[in-house]
């Protein structure tokens, strides 16, 4: 088979993939702005009395190394 075929499939379906994803994209942006797909964040949670913790207070004063 010659290279340049082969080369051209890829491509094609390189622009095709891009053009899907691209697609996707818009599509996705525009159902985020309607407010019909929430966003939702999560905090780290203490497990035993379900408040909001700070990860840095947790970390140890001093950590192993070589």
């Amino acid at each position: 088979m010659n290279k340049n075929l082969i080369m051209i499939i890829v491509l094609g379906f390189l622009l095709i993939a891009s053009a899907v994803q691209a697609y996707q994209l818009t599509s996705l942006k525009a159902k985020i702005e309607e407010g019909s797909i929430k966003i939702g964040g999560s905090a780290a949670t203490n497990t035993g009395t379900g408040q909001s913790t700070n990860n840095i207070n947790e970390l140890p004063t001093m950590v192993g190394g070589c």
